[in-house]
């Protein structure tokens, strides 16, 4: 046995020992941040562990019901709800929990209660699980105002006011990606030691990117800046070379991508989905505050994405995220339709 590669390997920046790192830095701090983060990571592993035994322990398929979106659910879209209501409320740092498989936002009995509110999607892009198309977990978290009398307008902010953010994709690794507003950084999971390891710290967004990601099946119903921007990537003006097109159709591993490596993410509003489709507590407050903790921006069509103001738990809106520049074009685009409307 190698006994120094050993060694070398127990002095790795754990998942744990980051969070830790950065508690210090508020002497203030009580821990209850971290230990609700441990709870958050417990439930990204066990979720993990369930996507990749799914096909053996049956749990493909329908799970014979549909939730608030209409949408029909798998039985891991079921299981990982359950998962991640049990970890964060026993955690004992939560008030109140909104996931997107649950119509109502749920209200942790006051014995357990903390000073908390989380906002997820248990799993994202389920309906790519059956075909082994990478899926996720997104979630967000918020202070409660008053953690004794928690009520619906603690979860219904701004996403200016989201502590945290991250999200885990169970791929070809598991990987989580964090921020708590000091930037971003990514974790993958070692699983001989059941570890998240740092291995993408602080990372930065590429300022213009080389790819867009959309569903152009829907190109008939967009509106004119949406059409303009995607048509100017496919034939540059400018004599420059066109960008690629990647789309997956699963939020998770779309935005990891421009993450990495620049370039944008655009689901838009259009004819049939007027108010955009993705929801904004649990999809797009959450990746928003990542790309611009990242130093890319997040844009509705109308405003910065992170000042909506969500009036329910499941309100959608239209999203463009990615590199800084690329951003810029389509802002320019929807301000000179606006001024053309003038």
């Amino acid at each position: 046995m190698d006994h120094a590669a050993e060694a070398q390997r127990t002095d790795l920046m754990t998942i744990t020992r980051h969070v830790l790192n950065e508690q210090s830095k508020h002497p203030e701090a009580h821990g209850d941040f971290t230990i609700l983060l441990n709870h958050i990571v417990l439930g990204c592993k066990f979720v993990c562990n369930a996507v990749q035994k799914a096909g053996l322990a049956k749990l493909l398929g329908l799970g014979g019901e549909t939730n608030v979106q209409g949408e029909a659910q798998k039985k891991l879209d079921v299981l990982s709800n359950e998962v991640f209501v049990k970890a964060l409320i026993s955690s004992g740092r939560t008030c109140i929990l909104a996931s997107e498989e649950n119509e109502e936002a749920i209200f942790v009995e006051p014995s357990k209660r903390g000073r908390y509110c989380v906002v997820f999607d248990p799993l994202d892009g389920s309906s790519n699980i059956d075909c082994g198309v990478s899926v996720g977990t997104i979630f967000g978290i918020y202070m409660a105002k008053d953690k004794t009398n928690p009520t619906l307008d603690d979860v219904l902010q701004s996403g200016k006011n989201m502590l945290a953010a991250g999200y885990c994709m169970y791929g070809s690794a598991c990987t989580l990606v964090l921020s708590t507003g000091n930037g971003v950084n990514g974790f993958t999971l070692d699983p001989s030691i059941g570890e998240f390891i740092l291995t993408h710290p602080d990372i930065k967004v590429p300022k213009k990117g080389k790819i867009y990601s959309t569903n152009e099946g829907n190109t008939k119903y967009w509106d004119e800046p949406t059409a303009k921007y995607v048509e100017k990537c496919k034939f540059p003006k400018d004599g420059s070379s066109p960008k690629s097109l990647r789309y997956i159709g699963s939020m998770v591993a779309d935005v990891h991508r421009t993450l990495l490596y620049g370039g944008i993410f655009l689901y838009p509003a259009d004819r049939k989905n007027p108010n955009g489709k993705l929801r904004v507590l649990y999809e797009v407050f959450p990746m928003s505050y990542l790309m611009e903790q990242a130093g890319g921006q997040a844009f509705t069509g109308k405003q910065q994405a992170l000042e909506l103001l969500p009036k329910k738990i499941h309100d959608q809106s239209p999203i463009f995220l990615g590199s800084y520049d690329d951003i810029e074009e389509i802002k320019s685009l929807y301000a000179a339709a606006e001024e053309t409307k003038a």
